[in-house]
C-alpha cells in the first residue's frame, strides 16, 4: 500500500509538471521593480502597469509618476522596461492626455534609458544609446495611427528592451491647483507575427549654415533608396525656431510626388500621409527645409541647442516582415543638381498664427497676461456653448417635425442597391468624369474632361494653370446619355473648358458648371453654344466677390432661382448670388489646426440642395463629413459623419423623401473602410445601405446623382467611367421578365426580396460572401485554437490514468507485488521526471531595436530641451552603408508613378 501511495505521490507530481507547461500570457512577464510604482490618487486609470486580454496580446500602460511641473515649457521623462523577453509588436497606441495641461508627448524606443530615476528632466536626454520614436500626440494635430496588420517589432534579440516617455508641459498656469499629472499612453502589443513591420526613415541635413539676415536659406537632402519596397503612411517635420517649411518628395523617373509638407512651427506629431505613397528599388527621396536668418547676427549651425538649427523629415513607413529594416537615415544630398526641378511649392513658407507660435516656443514669455488671456477664453467658449446648445434645441424641434413628415415616406426605405449589370460602364469612352446630374427628363448630363487631365503639373504654387498652351478642350464636355442604356442624346460644350469640376441642372433644363483651370462658373443653355452667365475672372484665382479658386461644384435652388457656389480647392467658404449673378452672401472658413468646427470645410466638394427643407448640404472632402446649412441665412443645423466613410467624404445627393446619398474617397493602406456608395435617412443620418460595383472596383468616385426611383450614377474621375446602380427589387423585377414570366409581384418574389432585405443592408452579394469567407476563417481559426487547448489539456490527464492502469494490472500481475517491481517503478518514474524536468530555457539576449551605424557619434549633439530625439546623427550616411547588413538589393524593375 505505501508504494501505491508513493506511485501516486509521483504522479501527482509529474501531472503538476506536465501542467506548468501551460502558462497564460503573463506568465513569461518579468518581474521588475516599476510594477511597484505607486500613482497619486489624483490619477485616473488602472493601477496595473501590464494587463492581459486574450492569450497572445497584453496591454501597457506608461504614464508620468504623479508629476507637477513648476514652470514653462518643461519636459519631464520616464521609462519603462518591456515586461517580456520574446519578441512582441506594438500594433495601436491609446493617448491619455489632456490639451489643457499637455503640449506634446513622445515616446520613443530603445536599449538604455538616460536615467534610472522615477522620471528625470529631459535635458539630461532620452536614452544613452541610439532611439527611435514611436508614437507622438500633440494638441490640435492628429494622433500616430498604424494601418491594420503593421507592427514596430519590439524585444527579442533586435527590438528594443524599454520605452521612454517624454511629456512637454507647456503653459505652467495649468498647475495652479497644484494636481498631478499622470499623462501618458497605453501601448496594445501582441505576440502573433504581423505580416507588415513599421519603421522609421529619418532624413536630416547635417551641414546647413544659416547666414545671418538672410530671408531665405534652402536645405536640402536626397538619397538613392536600395532596398525592398515600403510603403509610406505618415510623416513628422522638425526644425527650430528659424524653420519655416518642410517638404518630403519622392523623385521617380523625374516625377516629383509629395510625401509631406508642413510647418515645423506647428505642433510636431506624424501627420498622415494624404495620398498612399511607396518607394521602390532606386527611387530617390528627397526633402527641402526653409529657413530664415532674419534676427540673427551670427551664423547658425545645425547643432543640438535652442540657438542652433535642425531640418529633420521622419518618413513612417512599413515593409514586409521579411524584408523589414527599422531604421533608416539620409544625410547626404545626392544630387543637388535635381532640387531646380522641385515643386514650387517647397519654397513657400506656411503661415502661422501668433498664439500658435507661442505655444510653441515658450508660455512664460507672457505669464503677465496668462490669467486674464485664460479667463477671456473660458468666457468665450462658455458663450459659444450656450449659443450651440440653444442651436441645437431648436434645430432638434425643427428635425424631429420634419421627421415625422417623412417618415410615412421612408417605411419603404429597406432596401438594397446593386450594380446594373447591364449598363455598359465599360464601353463609354469618357475622359476624366467629374460631375454628373439628371436632367428634367430624367437624362443622365456628363461632365468630363476629354484629353485634358488634372495633375501635378496643372497649377502652379499660387493655383494658376499652367496648361493654357494646350488650349480648351475639343471634344464636347457636357454629354447627355439615355439613362437605361448609355446611348448619346445629345452633346455640347466644345472648346469652353479647360478642367471641368462641378455639374448641375436647372429645373428649366439649363447647365451649371465650373472649371478649376479658368476659376470660372458659367450658365449654359441646352442648346446654346456660348455661355448665357459667367461668374468669376478667367484664369484668374482669388478669395473676393468678383473671383474664384478652383471652384467644385454649384447648385440652384429651384423655388428662389439663387445660385450657390461651392469655392473651393484653396478657399473655404460657401458663395450665395441672385439669379442674376449678383453677389448676396457668403459664409465657411478654413479648418482649424486638428479641429474641424461648424461651418469650417477642408475642400467643400460637392452640393446637395434640399428645397422642401430649405437646406444645403456640403461634402466636406478632406474632414470626411456632410455638414447642411439653412439656405436664407447660412446657418449650420447639423453634421453627418461616419467611421465607414474613412477619411474623405467627395460627393453628396439628395432624393426627395428623405434619401441621401454620397460617395468616400480611397483608404489609406492597411485601413478597413472601403471606398463605396452610401444611402441615408436624411432625418437620422442613419446609413441604411452601402453599395460598390462588382464587375470592376470604384478607383475615385467623384461625384454622384440620384432619381426618385432610387437609380444612382456614380461618376470615377480615375476610371473615366459612370456606373449605374438599382434598388434590388428592380433587378429582381429585371431577372423575372428575362425569364418571359409576367410577373407583377408574385408573393414568391417579395418573400425572396423580404429574405434579402433581412440580411445587412450595407453589403452588396459580392461583400457578403467575402463576409462568410472571412467568419468561416474566423470560425475554424478560433475552433482550431479550442481544440488545440483542449487536446493539450487533456493530454496529462490520459497519462496519469493511463500509468494508474498499469500500476493496477502489476499489482494483479504478482498477486502482492514485488519490491523489486516497486523500485523499478520508482526508478523509471524518476528518469522520467527527470527528463521532464531537464527541459531548460537559459536566458536570451536582447539586441539592440534599430540598426547600430557604423561610425555613429553624438558628439555635437547635445540633448536639445524641446525634442529629444531630434538631434540623432550618422556621421556616415547610413542609406548607401546599412546594405551590408541586409539581405541584397532587389533587381531594378520597371516603375510607374
Amino acid at each position: 500500500m505505501a508504494g501505491f501511495v508513493n506511485n501516486l505521490l509521483i504522479l501527482v507530481l509529474l501531472f503538476q509538471n506536465i501542467c506548468l507547461g501551460f502558462r497564460g500570457p503573463l506568465s513569461v512577464f518579468k518581474r521588475y521593480k516599476y510594477t511597484s510604482r505607486s500613482l497619486s490618487s489624483e490619477c485616473l486609470g488602472s493601477d496595473q502597469t501590464v494587463i492581459s486580454f486574450g492569450l497572445s496580446d497584453f496591454a501597457l500602460d506608461i504614464r508620468m509618476p504623479a508629476v507637477t511641473p513648476k514652470e514653462s515649457d518643461t519636459y519631464f521623462c520616464m521609462s519603462v522596461p518591456l515586461p517580456v523577453d520574446d519578441e512582441a509588436y506594438v500594433v495601436d497606441f491609446k493617448p491619455h492626455a489632456s490639451m489643457d495641461t499637455v503640449h506634446h508627448m513622445l515616446l520613443f524606443g530603445c536599449n538604455e534609458p538616460s536615467s534610472t530615476e522615477n522620471y528625470w528632466d529631459c535635458d539630461e536626454g532620452t536614452c544613452k544609446d541610439k532611439s527611435n520614436i514611436l508614437y507622438a500626440w500633440a494638441r490640435n494635430a492628429p494622433p500616430t495611427r498604424l494601418p491594420k496588420g503593421v507592427g514596430f517589432r519590439v524585444g527579442g534579440e533586435t527590438g528594443s528592451r524599454y520605452f521612454v516617455l517624454q511629456v512637454h508641459y507647456g503653459d505652467v498656469s495649468a498647475f495652479r491647483d497644484k494636481h498631478k499629472d499622470c499623462s501618458g499612453v497605453t501601448l496594445h502589443l501582441t505576440h502573433q507575427k504581423q505580416p507588415l513591420i513599421a519603421g522609421m526613415y529619418l532624413m536630416m541635413s547635417v551641414n546647413t549654415v544659416i547666414p545671418p539676415g538672410r530671408k531665405v536659406v534652402d536645405a536640402d537632402i536626397a538619397c538613392h533608396y536600395k532596398r525592398s519596397p515600403m510603403h509610406l503612411f505618415a510623416y513628422r517635420v522638425h526644425t527650430h525656431r528659424l524653420g519655416k517649411v518642410v517638404s518630403g518628395y519622392r523623385v521617380r523617373n523625374g516625377q516629383w510626388t509629395l510625401i509631406g509638407r508642413q510647418s515645423p512651427q506647428l505642433p510636431q506629431a506624424f501627420y498622415p500621409v494624404k495620398y498612399p505613397v511607396d518607394i521602390s528599388y532606386d527611387d530617390i527621396l528627397a526633402a527641402r527645409c526653409v529657413f530664415s536668418g532674419e534676427g540673427r547676427t551670427t551664423e547658425t549651425h545645425i547643432g543640438g541647442t535652442a540657438n542652433d538649427e535642425m531640418c529633420n523629415f521622419y518618413i513612417m513607413y512599413y515593409m514586409e516582415a521579411k524584408h523589414a529594416v527599422s531604421y533608416m537615415t539620409c544625410t547626404q544630398n545626392a544630387n543637388p543638381e535635381m532640387f531646380r526641378n522641385i515643386p514650387q511649392e517647397a519654397n513657400i513658407p506656411i503661415p502661422v498664427k501668433s498664439d500658435v507660435l507661442k505655444m510653441m516656443h515658450g508660455h512664460h514669455e507672457e505669464t503677465k497676461n496668462s490669467d486674464a488671456s485664460s479667463l477671456l477664453q473660458q468666457a468665450r467658449k462658455e458663450e459659444e456653448e450656450i449659443l450651440d446648445q440653444e442651436t441645437k434645441d431648436n434645430d432638434a424641434s425643427y428635425l424631429l417635425q420634419q421627421a415625422k413628415k417623412e417618415q410615412a415616406e421612408i417605411l419603404d426605405q429597406d432596401f438594397h442597391i446593386e450594380e446594373a449589370m447591364e449598363w455598359p460602364v465599360l464601353d463609354l469612352k469618357l475622359g476624366q468624369v467629374s460631375g454628373l446630374a439628371l436632367d428634367p427628363e430624367n437624362n443622365l448630363v456628363v461632365f468630363h474632361r476629354g484629353d485634358h487631365v488634372w495633375d501635378e503639373n496643372s497649377f502652379d504654387s499660387k493655383f494658376v494653370y499652367q496648361q493654357r498652351g494646350l488650349g480648351p478642350i475639343e471634344q464636347n464636355t457636357i454629354l447627355v446619355l439615355n439613362p437605361s442604356n448609355a446611348k448619346l442624346l445629345h452633346s455640347t460644350g466644345k472648346s469652353l473648358f479647360y478642367l471641368p469640376h462641378g455639374l448641375s441642372v436647372d429645373k428649366n433644363g439649363n447647365y451649371w458648371v465650373t472649371d478649376v483651370a479658368l476659376h470660372q462658373v458659367f450658365k449654359l443653355g441646352a442648346n446654346d453654344k456660348e455661355p448665357l452667365l459667367i461668374l468669376g475672372v478667367a484664369l484668374q484665382p482669388g478669395s473676393d466677390k468678383n473671383h474664384f479658386c478652383q471652384p467644385t461644384d454649384v447648385a440652384v435652388d429651384p423655388i428662389t432661382g439663387s445660385i450657390y457656389v461651392s469655392d473651393g480647392y484653396c478657399n473655404s467658404r460657401i458663395i450665395q448670388f441672385s439669379p442674376k449673378g449678383l453677389y448676396v452672401m457668403q459664409w465657411g472658413e478654413e479648418t482649424s489646426l486638428g479641429r474641424s468646427g461648424p461651418g469650417q470645410f477642408c475642400i467643400p466638394h460637392s452640393l446637395a440642395l434640399i428645397p422642401d427643407l430649405s437646406q444645403l448640404c456640403v461634402a466636406d472632402r478632406e474632414n470626411a463629413r456632410i455638414q447642411c446649412f439653412r439656405l436664407e441665412t447660412g446657418e449650420f443645423i447639423r453634421e453627418i459623419k461616419h467611421t465607414a466613410f474613412g477619411r474623405e467624404l467627395f460627393a453628396v445627393s439628395y432624393v426627395p423623401g428623405g434619401l441621401l446619398f454620397a460617395v468616400n474617397g480611397m483608404p489609406y493602406p492597411g485601413e478597413a473602410e472601403s471606398v463605396q456608395g452610401f444611402v441615408m435617412n436624411f432625418s437620422t443620418g442613419e446609413i441604411i445601405d452601402t453599395f460598390m460595383p462588382l464587375r470592376k472596383s470604384f478607383e475615385m468616385p467623384h461625384d454622384i446623382v440620384a432619381s426618385e426611383d432610387r437609380t444612382v450614377f456614380v461618376g470615377d474621375v480615375h476610371a473615366k467611367a459612370v456606373w449605374k446602380f438599382v434598388s434590388a427589387e428592380k433587378m429582381e423585377h429585371r431577372s423575372v421578365k428575362k425569364a418571359g414570366i409576367e410577373v407583377q409581384e408574385t408573393k414568391e418574389s417579395e418573400a425572396v426580396v423580404e429574405a434579402r432585405l433581412k440580411n445587412k443592408p450595407e453589403s452588396t452579394d459580392l461583400l457578403r460572401s467575402m463576409d462568410k469567407q472571412h467568419l468561416v476563417q474566423q470560425a475554424s481559426s478560433t475552433g482550431v485554437s479550442f481544440v488545440l487547448i483542449t487536446t493539450l489539456l487533456i493530454i496529462p490527464v490520459v497519462v496519469l490514468l493511463a500509468i494508474l492502469v498499469f500500476i493496477w494490472w502489476r499489482k494483479t500481475a504478482v498477486f502482492g507485488g514485488n519490491s523489486d517491481g516497486e523500485h523499478k517503478l520508482d526508478s523509471s518514474s524518476g528518469r522520467i521526471l527527470g527528463r521532464l524536468r531537464g527541459k531548460g530555457g537559459g536566458g536570451i539576449n536582447l539586441g539592440n531595436f534599430f540598426a547600430s551605424h557604423k561610425g555613429y557619434s553624438r558628439k555635437g549633439f547635445d540633448r536639445l530641451s524641446t525634442e529629444g530625439s531630434d538631434q540623432e546623427k550618422d556621421e556616415d550616411d547610413g542609406t548607401d552603408s546599412e546594405e551590408e547588413r541586409s539581405a541584397p538589393p532587389l533587381p531594378p524593375a520597371s516603375l510607374s508613378s
